[in-house]
Formats: C-alpha cells, structure tokens, sequence
C-alpha cells in the first residue's frame, strides 16, 4: 500500500473514530472509539512531513467551518416523495447524510439513497444549497445542505441499512412525523424548489 492510500484509510478511521465517539451510547464501544480515535491520530501525527496536500484535520488548530451533507428529493411516477423514516426519533426525512473527507456531493448522493432506501439514482440535479443552522441543543455545528432532484433507477426500498426503519413515498402536502434532522419549513423548501426545478440558494 503506498503512502497517501494508507493516508487515506487513516483519514477514514480517524472518521468513523469520531462519528463512534458522537452517536455511541455504549461503554465498551466507547472505549474502543477513544482507542482507535487516539492510535489512528498518533499514526496521522507521522505522515505531516510527507506533502499530500492533505492535512490532519482532526487537529484541534484546524479553523471550524460549517459541516457539508447532502440531501436528496425522489418523486416517483405520481408526483410523491421518498422519505426515510430515521430510527433514532422515528420521524421521516429526505435520504440522505453527511459527506464525508474526499467524497464530492453527487457522490454522497448516490451513496446514502442506496443506503438508507435501498435504491440507485440517476439524473442528479442541483436543487440548491441551504444553510442549516443549529435548532437543537445537542447539535453545535451549523451545515450546508447541498439538495439534488434525482430520478429512481432500481433498487428494493426494503434493503435498507439498519439507521432506517421504514421507506416509502408520501404526498408533498401530506407529510409523515418528520425527524429532528429538518425542520418543516426546511423539508418543504427542497421539495418545493425540486418539484419546480428551480435551484436555489439559502
């Protein structure tokens, strides 16, 4: 393995280190997220002498800027909406979900409708991108939200992964409980300016 792909995997351990660290409730696991969190920075702290390009970006000295993720609107055939239902707070919410070091914003797209409905995309277009402020207590860091309208290529909705307990399609104006991670207003605004094609900035 060459030295910037053992980089990488670093910068992806580091990730999920930190994302085990946010969302674990466990103990034991924990423990095993500060350890790898710690080993893998350790391991990061050696490779700052070789010119990547690339920094640690888990150093505490990297300025904090807004969070990037991605949130994509499907309708299918009559004019309804995919949504996820999310099994942290069973509310609904647009497939969707953070992008990660490297990974461009089509690219998320794709990745988190095949992963929290179950399906594959196609047509992706720029609906527009929002900026999320923080409206929760335990969420700190405010995000742009990148929207796409997509076209349903194939996929089975019932193979989700296991952070989605529910997927369907529901009527724009006939909305399910929605999850903590959109707001109404915020959920209407995409829908609205994907159902118009209209891209719009926030």
């Amino acid at each position: 393995m060459e030295n910037k792909e053992f980089y990488d995997f670093l910068i992806k351990v580091q990730s999920v280190a930190k994302m085990g660290l946010v969302y674990s409730k466990d103990p034991y696991a924990l423990d095993n997220y500060h350890e790898i969190n710690d080993l893998s920075k350790a391991m990061l702290e050696k490779f700052q002498h070789i010119k990547f390009d690339r920094n640690n970006y888990f150093t505490k000295e990297v300025y904090p800027t807004p969070n990037i993720s991605v949130r994509t609107v499907i309708f299918n055939k009559k004019g309804q909406v995919l949504m996820v239902k999310e099994a942290v707070d069973g509310g609904y919410s647009l497939p969707g979900g953070w992008c990660d070091l490297y990974e461009s914003s089509s690219q998320t797209a794709k990745k988190e409708s095949l992963q929290e409905a179950g399906v594959k995309i196609k047509n992706l277009k720029l609906v527009g991108l929002f900026h999320q402020i923080p409206f929760r207590e335990n969420v700190t860091v405010p995000a742009f939200v990148v929207v796409y309208r997509a076209d349903l290529d194939c996929g089975d909705t019932k193979k989700h992964c296991y952070e989605i307990t529910d997927v369907d399609f529901f009527d724009p104006n006939h909305l399910p409980k929605l999850s903590f991670k959109c707001t109404k207003h915020e959920i209407m605004k995409m829908i609205k300016a994907a159902k118009s094609k209209k891209v719009i900035f926030d």
